[in-house]
């Protein structure tokens, strides 16, 4: 669920450079996909207003092994895109995941088919989630999980995916580490894939990767050519283009 924020300075900037003519970016050597990024927080400088400084570096780090750069293409990872802002804006919002069902019983074991099976919002399972983690790293490698090598991360990564780390041992019977993992994966793709206005894919890095056409009124003598480049950059839900 993507939802949009008030309108910010940032985003009043934003505009500004789009409002301009095409000729006006032109002659400034700028795109309006590049317009955008500038407009775009940087990464280093985000202060986060839902994850404490702790929190925020572990979603930096996991993030960074979810969709790392250098991909095929050297296709831009989730740093590069801004993936961590989108997922701190959209938990920042109040209204994310008021639509789901919380009240009992839960079953933490049950099938997949029965649905959400969890007694927490997006928020608690990710403040839950997290400090489970960080523990169950501090205890097992004596350090922080953004102080790991990329192997380790991976092997972290890897054993929540497949519940190799025990939350109920840790404490937290009423979720699953694969149930976190899938949160985080969930997000981690929207944020990279979603449109630029909702704070991830920066400067539309990964739909220029992936030859996505963005919100083009119309592509569609493009559909049934099967194995041809798209040779038309993409566009923005604001208009901008890459």
């Amino acid at each position: 669920m993507l939802l949009e924020k008030p309108t910010t300075r940032r985003k009043f900037l934003l505009g500004s450079l789009l409002a301009l003519p095409l000729s006006d970016l032109v002659l400034k050597g700028l795109t309006a996909a590049q317009a955008a990024e500038m407009a775009a927080p940087e990464l280093a400088d985000y202060k986060p207003g839902f994850f404490s400084a702790d929190e925020w570096q572990f979603i930096l780090a996991a993030t960074d092994r979810l969709i790392p750069a250098g991909g095929k293409g050297k296709a831009p990872g989730a740093l590069e895109t801004n993936v961590p802002i989108f997922i701190d804006q959209q938990l920042q919002t109040s209204e994310f995941g008021d639509e789901i069902y919380l009240q009992g019983p839960f079953n933490v074991h049950a099938d997949a088919t029965f649905g959400y099976q969890i007694p927490f919002t997006p928020q608690q399972m990710y403040h839950t989630a997290i400090k489970l983690v960080t523990q169950w790293v501090q205890t097992t490698y004596n350090k922080p999980f953004q102080q790991l090598t990329l192997e380790e991360k991976d092997d972290v990564l890897t054993k929540l995916n497949k519940n190799g780390i025990d939350f109920a041992a840790l404490g937290e019977p009423n979720m699953k580490a694969s149930q976190f993992f899938s949160q985080l994966l969930s997000d981690t793709k929207h944020g990279y894939l979603a449109d630029p206005m909702y704070g991830g894919n920066k400067g539309m890095k990964a739909w220029i990767a992936i030859g996505f056409p963005g919100a083009r009124a119309s592509f569609t003598e493009w559909v049934k050519q099967h194995n041809v480049p798209y040779p038309l950059g993409p566009v923005s839900l604001l208009g901008e283009r890459a």
